[in-house]
């Protein structure tokens, strides 16, 4: 079985259809007439009745890391996840239609493309002149990011210093504009390029700066570490999804469903896709980068062929080997774990290994340990939570996580997802928690960072290699 299987599928948030059947009984009785005083709204149900007779659901989207995109096990993202299990609290199947920007979502949805649009629009008041809008789900702020060594202009008053691209039709040029009656002189132009295509034309020095969303931000300067947000240009804003003007039942209905579930889906969300990106060093980042191109290439047959006997995503084990010792098959420890996956003598032991700083033996025994405890955690711990814990347990030692998972219980929360439990191993270091547990102390902290750093690194690594072995930086930055 993959270890990267996918772990979020509609079954996870099936239960809540039943917590949430009042309001889908409201629905039925919408589109039948069924006594209950919503007869009359029938004609009014537009784009929901439209939804439920055809069993599907249409989305227009775009494909970037904060929205939709294809991982290693197939259609994935922020919205894809959040769309997904609104459709299955409709019962509905879902068909997502990319758009490449902004203005083509907003486009494509005046023109009648599909049913609303998931796209990490900002909820703005030039765009509710023309949609509704379903209630917000992620707060984001607009943040002026230019590149390190670059001009980089300290407050607002200096950004006439600078050129900016943004977005074509994007809440950055309404940003943009308010300002001009302040700052006549700024030198700023829209573009029919993407947020991610223009961070990356300020990261090759092709423009001063851009303007994006403080998530869309977090998530690209991992692969483009030398960005660097100069300072925010707006208030806190909402996301949300747009509607054609006329569909309010479908508004009704998501707002409905928005309440029963938030205490839920979103904290899973949030910890899947951004609990990891909070720890950012742009030192670390910019030596790894540097490393996957002078490094990585003597090793990577052996990540390889022994994660593939193991069951595990190679760029996984790379991705934790790289934590363990920078990828130096020498390393060693101030307490004496050794090699390239920094085995213990004790495990090394077990695992039948006798020279820890053999570079295939101790791959090898890195991925079979990490199997080992993977298969080791309970069922009812899916994917990718399950990873993220096999992966804490290498850190920390299964007594800790399964110490950590009797106190979960007992603080009332759910010791299977990794959002809440990466919030109870810090407690392992405090008295009045870990006196009454079998293994005791630890220092909780560091297999939280443990993980989020290898997150970090598999996602900049897959990133990079999806953009091509040979070519990993555009050469005219590659020696930077």
């Amino acid at each position: 079985m993959h270890l990267l299987s996918r772990f979020f599928r509609l079954d996870r948030f099936r239960g809540y259809c039943f917590r949430c059947i009042l309001p889908g009984l409201g629905i039925l009785l919408l589109l039948f007439g069924l006594p209950g005083g919503c007869s009359q709204k029938e004609e009014k149900a537009g784009a929901l009745h439209s939804i439920l007779e055809k069993g599907e659901m249409v989305v227009l989207t775009r494909n970037a890391p904060t929205t939709y995109y294809f991982g290693s096990d197939g259609e994935t993202g922020y919205e894809y996840d959040l769309v997904s299990a609104y459709a299955d609290y409709l019962g509905v199947d879902v068909r997502f239609v990319m758009r490449d920007t902004v203005e083509d979502v907003l486009q494509a949805l005046a023109n009648g493309e599909g049913d609303f649009a998931a796209a990490g629009l900002t909820l703005t008041e030039t765009r509710q002149k023309d949609f509704l809008f379903g209630p917000p789900y992620f707060q984001v702020q607009q943040q002026l990011v230019c590149r390190r060594g670059g001009e980089i202009p300290s407050d607002i008053e200096e950004i006439g210093t600078v050129s900016i691209e943004v977005t074509t039709a994007s809440s950055y040029v309404d940003r943009l504009r308010e300002l001009e009656e302040s700052v006549p002189d700024m030198d700023w132009r829209p573009v029919d390029l993407t947020t991610e295509q223009i961070l990356e034309r300020v990261w090759l020095r092709r423009v001063d700066c851009a303007v994006a969303d403080s998530n869309i931000v977090s998530l690209n300067r991992r692969y483009m570490p030398e960005l660097v947000v100069a300072f925010p240009l707006a208030e806190i804003e909402d996301l949300a999804w747009a509607l054609p003007p006329d569909a309010h039942e479908l508004r009704q209905s998501m707002i409905e469903w928005f309440d029963s579930v938030q205490d839920d889906i979103f904290p899973v969300l949030y910890g899947r896709y951004y609990a990891h990106v909070e720890i950012f060093d742009y030192v670390d980042t910019a030596r790894f980068k540097r490393r996957i191109q002078k490094r990585l290439p003597y090793y990577k047959e052996i990540f390889e062929k022994e994660a593939e006997k193991y069951g595990i995503d190679w760029k996984l084990l790379a991705a934790m080997a790289y934590q363990e010792s920078h990828w130096d098959p020498l390393a060693r420890s101030p307490t004496g774990v050794r090699g390239m996956m920094m085995l213990t003598l004790r495990t090394a032991s077990q695992l039948g290994i006798e020279d820890r700083i053999d570079i295939h033996d101790s791959i090898m025994g890195g991925a079979r340990y990490f199997a080992d405890l993977y298969s080791r955690l309970p069922e009812e711990i899916t994917e990718p939570d399950r990873t993220w814990i096999a992966m804490a347990a290498y850190n920390v030692g299964m007594g800790h996580i399964f110490d950590a998972r009797r106190l979960a219980r007992e603080l009332g929360r759910d010791p299977n997802l990794w959002v809440e439990f990466r919030k109870v191993l810090p407690l392992l270091s405090q008295p009045q928690y870990y006196q009454d547990l079998r293994y005791g102390y630890t220092r909780g902290s560091e297999p939280v960072r443990y993980v989020s750093r290898i997150r970090n690194y598999y996602d900049i690594l897959t990133n990079e290699l999806n953009n091509g072995n040979n070519q990993l930086f555009p050469a005219e930055i590659r020696n930077f």
